[in-house]
């Protein structure tokens, strides 16, 4: 798996081009085009009764996210990076993933707007929709976040994303294809974790005997991952925990000082996930690091 085509999707957020430099690291991984995108919603554009949009706001819609891109563009004066643009107006979701598929890109990056109360429960945002629907990875980018740990309100700021990834697996297929999203970042690396959660679920009801051989199995695993990163020339680092699977893997990765997650696409059925959201689609909201998800 290589990154050479980025789609990076903005509504021009505070820090956003924070949030493009740091994943523009990946230049070093042999990143070679970014297509820079802005999706302008049909709510955001003036709507004349049976006229339709306002060739006006349009123009300046368009005419403001130009400038803004040719600024981004001149200010990071890359000559080894090709630069495009796209301006659209629509469902931003739909547009987005529309775009990664006509630029054949291999990664979409899109930002998340702060939390809501009822976000906490229902996170049917246009962001879960693409990390839901795309085939290709989608990179859940967080450059400054301030969240909740051990009581204390903290603030991170997210700049060497790349540099300690923790994969979380469940040994899945979309787990082994996210192993092979990780090594692909390897001129980027330092250490990669490598971690799984044995859920109460999964040990509920489970004798004794049988959750030890279930630990001894996930431990041959974790060590088969490890020796497959180590052989590409990476430093490697198993985690093993039990207990409730999301809020195990936002331990891990304080634990471990991760830089990023990296995770495979959960497969719950479509209600389910688009109500409660999947663990990847869990971890992706709550969590303070970025979370790249791979289908």
């Amino acid at each position: 798996m290589r990154f050479e085509t980025l789609l990076f999707h903005t509504r021009f957020r505070e820090l956003a081009f924070n949030s493009l430099k740091t994943v523009l690291q990946l230049k070093t991984a042999g990143l070679k085009k970014v297509v820079l995108a802005h999706v302008i919603p049909r709510d955001d554009v003036a709507f004349v009764p049976y006229g339709g949009t306002l060739k006006a706001d349009i123009k300046r819609l368009r005419e403001e996210a130009r400038v803004t891109f040719d600024d981004w563009i001149q200010t990071i004066a890359d000559p080894q990076l090709i630069f495009t643009q796209r301006i659209e107006i629509g469902a931003p979701n739909a547009k987005i993933l529309e775009m990664a598929e006509a630029e054949k890109a291999d990664m979409i990056v899109v930002g998340r707007k702060k939390r809501t109360l009822m976000e906490k429960v229902y996170v049917g945002t246009h962001v879960l929709d693409v990390l839901r629907r795309s085939t290709v990875p989608v990179l859940m980018s967080k450059y400054m976040v301030q969240y909740e740990w051990q009581g204390e309100s903290l603030m991170r700021t997210n700049e060497q994303i790349w540099k300690r990834p923790l994969l979380a697996s469940d040994w899945s297929d979309p787990s082994r294809r996210a192993l092979d999203a990780t090594l692909a970042m390897k001129p980027l690396v330092e250490k990669i974790g490598v971690a799984h959660v044995l859920g109460r679920r999964r040990t509920k009801n489970l004798e004794a005997a049988a959750v030890q051989r279930l630990e001894a199995e996930s431990e041959r695993r974790l060590r088969d991952y490890c020796q497959e990163i180590e052989a590409a020339g990476i430093q490697a680092e198993p985690h093993l925990a039990m207990g409730r699977t999301v809020e195990a893997i936002l331990k891990m990765s304080r634990d471990y000082g991760a830089t990023l997650i990296v995770m495979g696409r959960t497969g719950k059925d479509w209600f389910q996930e688009y109500w409660l959201g999947g663990v990847s689609h869990r971890v992706a909201e709550l969590s303070e690091l970025p979370v790249l998800l791979i289908p």
